[in-house]
């Protein structure tokens, strides 16, 4: 449960929320429903918010299922992350998630400071260290990261268009607690979209899951999602900081095309 689903969430890499200050006098909140569908056929939803002031942001993102997929796994997850935005480099602090079925519930909290991991806590109690299949996690692999909730966070630089190469070109890396990766943007183009709060260009993204520590190489899963080329983020850009909302994911899973799309996404001063 908790390996496909952080990987997932950090690959949409913002599908479900973000927000980025570009100046300290300057703040915006931001609230979004998302649809989750499989094949086309609707399994979840998910429902997100973000605050900025000054220079300090929080994210908070809810998921379940619904339907048919709820009643054969009933998987929830919440999880909130917060931190600071200092010279146009993000700096979590805390991570936490809680991930639950109806066999069990799993719960990650996550302190760190300047880019790097200070502390980790599992309940129940989680230790890998024994496996040798995994890729071991270093202390350097746990430093120069971000969570990944953190990781839908996306500035644009200060002199380019929040639409365009500047909304994708990038490398985001990750530490979710178990594992290290990293999520690779790259800029395909810009469509037009229109949904509830927003109407207008969004920058198209193609996406790359690449796996650094912390996995099983020989793992079917991980193996499919690194060879994974069929995988696109769209991003719309804010209105008033320098940063761009992923609007809509797809990516192709071991079970067929998944789809994350906004069917709500505002923002207020």
């Amino acid at each position: 449960m908790k390996g496909f689903a952080s990987r997932s969430f950090a690959l949409v890499a913002g599908a479900l929320a973000v927000a980025a200050p570009a100046g300290a006098a300057r703040a915006e909140n931001m609230h979004a429903n998302y649809r989750v569908s499989l094949i086309g056929v609707p399994i979840g939803v998910a429902i997100a918010s973000a605050s900025v002031a000054e220079s300090h942001y929080k994210v908070a993102l809810n998921v379940r299922l619904t339907g048919v997929a709820a009643m054969i796994s009933n998987l929830r997850m919440a999880l909130a992350s917060s931190g600071d935005y200092q010279r146009g480099a993000i700096s979590p602090a805390g991570y936490a998630t809680i991930a639950s079925n109806s066999r069990e519930t799993r719960t990650l909290r996550m302190a760190m400071s300047e880019g790097a991991v200070r502390q980790v806590q599992y309940s129940p109690p989680w230790d890998d260290s024994r496996n040798p299949e995994r890729v071991p996690l270093t202390e350097a692999s746990k430093r120069d990261i971000i969570d990944p909730l953190s990781a839908f966070i996306m500035p644009v630089p200060e002199g380019a268009s929040t639409v365009g190469p500047a909304a994708c070109n990038r490398r985001v890396p990750v530490f979710d607690g178990y594992t290290r990766f990293d999520v690779a943007l790259d800029y395909v183009g810009v469509k037009e979209i229109k949904t509830s709060g927003y109407s207008g260009p969004v920058t198209v993204c193609s996406a790359r899951y690449i796996p650094i520590a912390g996995h099983k190489p020989s793992n079917k899963a991980t193996q499919f999602m690194a060879e994974n080329k069929d995988m696109d983020i769209w991003l719309a850009p804010a209105p008033n900081l320098r940063l761009v909302v992923p609007y809509r994911v797809s990516l192709m899973t071991m079970a067929g095309t998944a789809v994350i799309e906004a069917s709500e996404l505002r923002f207020s001063p």
